[in-house]
This record gives structure tokens, sequence and C-alpha cells, in this order.
């Protein structure tokens, strides 16, 4: 009996020193916060945004057209350069090898905009003379600029389109009366298109042709897939997974050809 009260005796004890730093810590928190308060108040500063006139190029509307242009060049990175083949290509050799997850995402991602940046190159330094600098000069305005900047990347997307996307879009933009088609009938006239044909045709010629280097990386890594299941199964290790097998072949093999030179060099040249 003396052993439990001294327990409870202990447990109360607990119980009220808890309840004393919990209400202290209460107490300080409503403490922090008038204290916080009032300097808040004391150190109120108003600022007067009526002084002056905003000037017609930094217009509240010009500011969120800003904004959104800044939203949507990772879709222009992924949509308008070379960035999706590459992206695409990688992925497909990643699953070919059975590694899922090497390369990590962010290499993959990595290696595919620095493999952008080496192929755009040419294109985006004709963009930086012929838009950007004149626009930082002030001989053009924003809509020249955007123009003159436009006129690099449609000659290279054109370039890369297959004839037959390229008229599937310009069929469609006509039926929807957005174009005339008879007049675009030449090279030069093709320049003249909007990027809202363009870019959709060109998005798919470059998922047409990725799909296409995805099918010949899968042949070779396929035919080691199968000659490992078929050995397995002739000497009777029907539990024993083929994945786990053919992976160290997968990979020597594609150690041994130099695959990562190989594919590199046959992206890169890919691109007219």
């Amino acid at each position: 009996m003396t052993a439990a009260k001294g327990n409870t005796k202990k447990k109360l004890l607990k119980y009220f020193i808890c309840f004393v730093i919990c209400l202290a810590a209460v107490i300080m928190c409503f403490w922090i916060i008038s204290t916080a308060s009032t300097v808040e108040a004391r150190s109120t500063i108003t600022l007067d945004v009526d002084q002056g006139e905003a000037d017609s190029n930094s217009s509240t509307l010009d500011i969120l057209f800003l904004l959104a242009f800044l939203a949507l060049i990772p879709s222009f990175l992924l949509m308008m350069t070379s960035f999706l083949r590459i992206i695409i290509a990688i992925s497909f050799l990643r699953n070919a090898l059975g590694t899922q997850t090497s390369p990590p995402n962010q290499v993959v991602v990595g290696i595919a905009l620095f493999l952008s940046i080496f192929i755009m190159f040419p294109t985006l330094s004709e963009v930086k003379a012929k838009a950007y600098d004149p626009y930082s000069a002030g001989d053009i305005t924003f809509e020249e600029a955007i123009k003159e900047g436009s006129k690099p990347l449609k000659t290279f997307m054109l370039k890369q389109v297959y004839e037959d996307d390229l008229d599937l879009f310009v069929s469609l933009a006509d039926s929807r009366e957005m174009i005339d088609a008879k007049e675009y009938d030449s090279q030069e006239k093709l320049q003249e298109l909007s990027l809202f044909i363009v870019v959709p045709a060109f998005i798919t010629s470059e998922l047409k042709r990725a799909f296409l280097i995805g099918f010949l990386l899968y042949i070779p890594f396929l035919v080691i897939d199968l000659v490992v299941s078929s050995t397995l199964m002739a000497m009777g290790m029907v539990m024993l997974p083929p994945t786990t097998i053919s992976m160290p072949f997968k990979l020597m093999l594609f150690v041994v050809v130099d695959g990562w030179n190989l594919l590199f060099e046959s992206l890169i040249v890919s691109f007219r």
C-alpha cells in the first residue's frame, strides 16, 4: 500500500509539473503575440502609390502577360526544341535495359537538357542576334522581337516535320477557316504559318520519331531476354525471373558497344 501511494504521489507530481509548464508556455505565447502586435502597430508604414503616372510599357496587363509567358517557358522548352525526342528515347533505353530508376529522372532530364542546348545552339544564337539584341538596344518593340525570334524556331521545326503531319494540321486549320491552305504552296510561304499550326505538327512528328527510336532500341535487348528465357526453361528453372539473369548481359552488351556514344551521336545526327 505504501508503495502504491508513493507511485500515486509521483504521478500527481508529474501531472502538476506538466500543467505548470503548459500554463507557462501559454502565457509566454500570449505575451509574444501581444508584444508583436504592439511593435507592428507602432512600425506601420504607409506607401502612397498614387504619385506619378504609369508608363505604357509597365501596365498591369503587360505584367500579367509577362508572368503568363514565364510560366509557359517550360512548355516551350519541351515542345518547341529537340528536348522531346531526346528524353523519350532515353526513357525507352532505360526501360529496355530493365533499370527502372537508373539513371534517375533528374539525370535523364539533365542529359536531355544539355543535349538540347547543344543541338539548338545555332538556332538560339540566331534568335539572340535577330530578336534579343535589337530589343535590348531599343531598335525594335516587344511584338517585333517575338515575331523575329519565332522565325528561327519555326525554321528549325519545319525541317523536322513530316509532310503528312504538316498537311494534316494545315488542312484542319483550313477547315476551321483559320487560314487558306491554297496560299501555302511553297517553302517561303510555309515560313509564314502560325506557330499554332507548326508546333502541333512538330510535336506529332517528334513523337513518331521518338517511338521509332524506342522500337529500334528494344530489339537487341529483346533478343537477349528471349535467349535467357529459353535457356532457363530448357534448364527447368521456371521460377527464376529471366530479367534477373538478362540484366547483366544487357549492361555488358551496352557497355561493350559504347552505347551512350552511339545513342547520343544518333540523336544529334537525326536532327536535320
